[in-house]
């Protein structure tokens, strides 16, 4: 249980010192200093930062991906499914402040170790939006020319940016239903009035 809990406070500090200091500029003692472990501890746990950040990404964002498929299996409807998506990361960005700000900056690395995570383990979770539109245009609710990959990126970039509100540096009122309802009508009915058509 110890192993456990030491594992966790480290992960927890480095979180929050990186996303105060950003990654480059962190150092182990940082971090060793805000989880009250002697620095050694941190080696017998994580072979360097980037394996430090590497496990923040796989542990955190795990545990959506995991809750959200769990929720999302559950519900045939597309637009619930993207409402439960949007819903179920924006809790957990709003609950760890410091998390989206590290998931924001630091997951943009160039590093080889997090480009090949963003290529496969994260895009197993941002895949799932790209799956639910094809199921939308299955089911003949959404657009056929739209292309999912694209809509994809667009859709959870806009969602990683939205959920900046809550930046460790910023104070706000909004709550996660209220820009949960926004993005939703935001990419579902744009911002055109009915009668406004795109010609």
């Amino acid at each position: 249980m110890v192993v456990v809990n030491k594992h966790t406070k480290i992960i927890s500090a480095a979180t929050k010192v990186f996303a105060k200091k950003g990654f480059f500029t962190a150092r182990i003692s940082d971090i060793a200093k805000e989880a009250k472990v002697a620095d050694g501890t941190i080696y017998i746990y994580f072979n360097n930062k980037y394996d430090i950040l590497l496990s923040i990404f796989e542990e955190e964002i795990g545990k959506i991906f995991a809750k959200t498929e769990i929720l999302l299996s559950e519900e045939q409807d597309p637009s619930r499914m993207l409402q439960i998506y949007v819903s179920q990361y924006l809790q957990a960005m709003k609950k760890n402040k410091y998390l989206g700000e590290v998931i924001q900056i630091e997951l943009r690395q160039t590093n080889k170790v997090i480009r090949n995570y963003r290529k496969n383990k994260f895009s197993a979770y941002t895949n799932i939006i790209s799956d639910i539109i094809r199921k939308g245009q299955d089911q003949g609710i959404y657009r056929p020319d739209i292309l999912p990959d694209v809509a994809k990126r667009a859709f959870f970039g806009a969602l990683d940016e939205v959920s900046g509100v809550w930046n460790i540096s910023l104070e706000t009122h909004y709550s996660v239903e209220e820009i949960t309802d926004q993005i939703l009508s935001l990419f579902l009915q744009g911002v055109l009035l009915g009668t406004n058509q795109v010609k």
